[in-house]
């Protein structure tokens, strides 16, 4: 593979290779290789020759420079490539190399690596996180990632759930909330303030409201966390919850907007909500 750039930092380094697809089972197999030739310690000799004796020599990629003469780096009975940087006089002098992450770029893949020390103190570093890790989930190191899928499953099945209750929550409070609510002018008007419902909430129990009945307007707010509005009406209402919620934040000092049924907007404080959601109630004069 092409070798395009390479980068040596204070933490790691990292060669960007000209290629469209790079396997584990590749980058496992070129550190793997890499350590046995360390291991060995090769020789490394420098030489100079010229342009044209290095096009029969093999190398594996000719630098663009104009100068006639090339310094040449060669790895006994391994590689031979042109560079003017500082080298080791033998591979040994590496120390271990440890392949730390491959990732798609850009131009290619790249491939991070620590060496000698480094490597050793980083693989001290993730011995450790991971033995933390499988203390936790009273596991061997070796089965951490299983835990991890089976917890990000627990997780998920979970939230599911959780979802599932606060739709079906939010269905049964819609019901009640529209069966003890009488219509004026053939519409319901609903306002509430929530205390212990975050804007999620009120936002689907806004949506529940205006499905489960064709005249209805929804204004809600919650006082959990940061407070917010929303303001919901069923299809084909004249009103526009957009405008009004833009010019309830406009006047309460907070951000946000929405469509013609459906705006939702966050407020810097909550003392001014209640007397914000009467006056808007009274402007849509139902």
């Amino acid at each position: 593979m092409p070798t395009l750039s390479f980068h040596m930092g204070e933490e790691y380094c990292s060669i960007d290779l000209d290629t469209l697809s790079l396997t584990q089972e590749q980058a496992v197999a070129a550190e793997r290789l890499s350590n046995e030739i360390v291991l060995e310690n090769r020789p490394v000799d420098i030489r100079f020759v010229t342009q044209e004796e290095a096009r029969n020599l093999g190398l594996r990629k000719i630098p663009p420079v104009e100068k006639d003469e090339l310094r040449l780096i060669d790895i006994h009975d391994f590689d031979l490539t042109a560079c003017g940087g500082t080298h080791v006089r033998g591979t040994g002098q590496i120390g271990c190399i440890l392949l730390r992450k491959t990732e798609k770029v850009r131009q290619g893949w790249r491939v991070e690596f620590v060496c000698g020390q480094r490597a050793v103190s980083t693989a001290r570093r993730d011995y450790s996180a991971l033995s933390e890790a499988a203390s936790m989930f009273s596991t061997h190191i070796w089965d951490v990632p299983q835990q991890v899928r089976k917890s990000l499953d627990e997780v998920k099945a979970s939230r599911k759930s959780r979802d599932q209750l606060l739709e079906e929550l939010a269905e049964f409070q819609a019901r009640q909330m529209l069966s003890e609510t009488p219509p004026r002018n053939g519409r319901k008007l609903i306002v509430r303030i929530f205390s212990d419902r975050d804007v999620s909430f009120i936002k689907l129990l806004g949506q529940k409201l205006t499905r489960l009945d064709p005249a209805v307007i929804a204004l809600l707010a919650s006082a959990s966390g940061q407070p917010s509005l929303v303001f919901a009406q069923s299809a084909g209402q004249p009103f526009d919850m957009g405008s009004l919620m833009k010019d309830a934040m406009s006047r309460l000092g907070g951000r946000g907007g929405g469509s013609k049924d459906l705006a939702q907007g966050g407020a810097p404080k909550a003392e001014a909500i209640e007397v914000m959601l009467s006056e808007t109630a009274d402007r849509l004069a139902i």
